[in-house]
């Protein structure tokens, strides 16, 4: 899908408009961002007055930081080219609100942890913390390059000037709000992003109903056939919502921020809403892929069918996702190196090195990384099918006997199938043959979770055959 990043580009007529609106947002979310007077508000998102965040705030902090740039470039365009199965698919990655949930009340509420690390510590020792922490970190720098790589193509091809200011002015307004004030600047720049993206985006979907291009016809552009991509890729995301939440830092921090029932309703309410919002949005690409003559990208068929309005909301609503998720992973960046990982004091000054920090490493990834979003998205997840097993039989199930090799074995095949993907979907290698790269991701996925659960069953298993001979002698 990397051919296909200047699917969004911005038309030259109303280059004006779109900075305008970038402008607005970014002055006002700085005006939203108190000053951190704490350690505590700026890692952990406390107020002054120490109070925890309402339902509101925490539900929407929540979705406005998953459906975040990449989500909604990525559901667009997989509707585009694969049809309603193609959303559906990507949409059915959220479902992840609802296993996470179950994740926090599992480790934080019935198991007492502060943190999945401090989990992984007493159940594998520093290897549980090791590999886990490698994995976030990849992630977190994953989804700053993501945001900006979005924000780059609104704006101009890679390389041209447009591209690269709008990625580096970005960067710097969302750093600079972001290391005013921490978690608790994010959850309220978090609130009012929100609502400003499903303003945008429901007044969209309006334009997009009464163009009369959103019909019932649409639907069956790409008829249904099990070994079509979109299916293919639906599966695939059942397979990796078990584990995706436990490694995305952004969601599990903010499973440790409010009471049992306020945290268990924000991730339901989060779950739907994300669904929905996801699904709308595809549903724009898959307009477009119903109605695309020879020869026209997505761009080209919605600019055609709804106008230069709608197509402006359409990269506003991009901007103002990208920006929010910016600031959050930003806040969890901060909290991982400095609070989880404790590799400096916790201040206020590391905090905001460590972000400064994640930051350049996400520009730097935009100007001289891959540019294949989905792969991104792929590869995390397929990595952090390592952790399966761990909730499968470590959390839900509370078995204390796996051993560490179990653990290690199953992160090294985890990272394995990962590396795998990434080759073969990026043509440098062809070991599964000439299958569709969704077709290899799905074999992968499988293979990861069965052989993992196994690893861990063969471990409890061994461990519990040698507890019974010390006990018989």
């Amino acid at each position: 899908m990397s051919k296909n990043i200047n699917l969004l580009r911005w038309s030259d007529s109303m280059d004006y408009q779109l900075p305008i609106i970038v402008a607005l947002v970014a002055l006002l979310s700085v005006l939203l961002s108190p000053k951190a007077k704490g350690v505590n508000a700026f890692f952990r998102g406390e107020s002054s007055e120490g109070a925890q965040p309402s339902l509101l705030t925490l539900t929407f902090s929540q979705v406005t930081t998953w459906i975040f740039a990449r989500s909604l470039m990525n559901a667009a365009i997989l509707g585009f080219y694969y049809g309603i199965w193609g959303t559906l698919a990507y949409a059915a990655y959220y479902l992840s609100f609802l296993t996470g949930a179950k994740i926090i009340d599992h480790l934080r509420f019935e198991q007492g942890y502060n943190s999945v690390q401090e989990f992984l510590s007493d159940r594998f020792g520093h290897w549980g913390t090791r590999c886990y922490n490698l994995v976030i970190g990849v992630r977190l720098v994953s989804e700053v390059f993501a945001n900006l790589l979005v924000i780059g193509i609104l704006f101009g091809a890679a390389g041209t000037g447009s591209y690269t200011l709008a990625v580096v002015g970005l960067a710097l307004i969302t750093l600079a709000y972001s290391m005013l004030g921490g978690l608790h600047a994010s959850l309220r720049t978090d609130l009012f992003q929100m609502i400003i993206f499903l303003a945008v985006l429901g007044l969209l979907l309006v334009m997009a109903l009464s163009s009369g291009g959103m019909t019932a016809e649409i639907f069956a552009f790409r008829p249904f056939d099990i070994t079509a991509p979109g299916l293919v890729l639906l599966l695939v995301a059942l397979l990796q919502v078990w584990s995706y939440p436990m490694h995305d830092p952004v969601m599990m921090d903010r499973g440790f921020l409010a009471d049992r029932e306020t945290t268990r309703k924000s991730f339901l309410h989060a779950g739907w809403i994300s669904i929905v919002c996801i699904t709308v949005f595809g549903l724009l690409g898959v307009m477009a892929g119903a109605s695309a003559l020879e020869g026209e990208n997505m761009n080209q068929v919605l600019t055609r069918i709804l106008g230069e309005l709608p197509m402006l909301l359409f990269s506003a609503s991009l901007v103002i996702s990208a920006m929010s998720t910016l600031d959050s992973t930003l806040s969890s960046s901060a909290k991982l190196m400095v609070v989880d990982m404790k590799i400096m004091q916790p201040s206020l000054a590391n905090g905001r090195m460590v972000m400064a920090l994640f930051m350049l490493s996400g520009v730097l990834c935009v100007f001289w990384g891959n540019k294949d979003l989905f792969s991104a998205v792929a590869v995390s997840g397929t990595a952090s099918m390592y952790l399966a097993p761990v909730i499968f039989f470590s959390l839900w199930q509370n078995k204390k006997e796996i051993p560490v090799w179990s653990y290690l074995t199953s992160f090294t095949l985890a990272l394995a199938g990962a590396a795998l993907y990434f080759t073969e979907s990026s043509g440098y290698s062809a070991l599964l043959g000439d299958a569709h790269k969704y077709t290899k991701l799905l074999w992968i996925s499988a293979t990861v979770m069965v052989v993992g659960c196994a690893l861990f069953w063969l471990g409890e298993k061994q461990n519990q055959k040698a507890n019974d001979g010390l006990v018989a002698d």
